[in-house]
């Protein structure tokens, strides 16, 4: 595991999901940049804010994202459902900027996960060989200690798939 300095921050731009991922659309990666945009200014954050990762990954990363509009404001107006779609965003964009893996399936309901990642290049592999499972977690605003039980309470909801693959 390669560990980032945190010297240097990286740009994390979160309007690249509008590009796709391998399992996600263009339209769908759009829309969690929208959610993602919404979540940030109503936080009053300006582009550029520092995110600080901790744990396997130590680094920062500067955050960049689309001006909001009154329709997106409108639209995004479920403060639940849009901070849920934008810890998407930026959990899968950090995936891919920490790690040499990519969202490949979304998850059904009941597994206590979100999401499997696995390589980019999946064609040749056996479908979930070597994969990993992503729970994704989105708080708006919290303490350490908040931010402390949301994490056990993840980690918790992930047991009843626990086997073979890591979360």
């Amino acid at each position: 595991m390669t560990l980032i300095s945190l010297n240097k921050p990286q740009e994390l731009v979160l309007t690249k999901l509008g590009e796709g991922l391998p399992v996600i659309t263009s339209s769908f990666g759009a829309a969690l940049a929208e959610a993602c945009a919404v979540c940030l200014q109503e936080q009053g954050h300006l582009q550029g804010v520092e995110l600080t990762v901790n744990g396997d990954f130590n680094t920062i990363f500067s955050l960049y994202w689309q001006p909001v509009t009154q329709q997106m404001l409108r639209c995004w107006n479920d403060k639940e459902f849009t901070t849920e779609q934008a810890a998407y965003g930026i959990a899968f964009m950090l995936v891919r900027q920490l790690t040499e893996l990519t969202v490949i399936e979304r998850s059904r309901k009941g597994t206590g996960f979100d999401y499997w990642l696995g390589s980019e290049d999946i064609a040749g592999e056996l479908l979930f060989q070597n994969k990993v499972r992503l729970e994704v977690s989105g708080i708006r605003k919290a303490d350490d200690r908040r931010v402390r039980a949301r994490v056990k309470q993840k980690i918790d909801q992930t047991n009843p798939s626990d086997g073979t693959f890591p979360a």
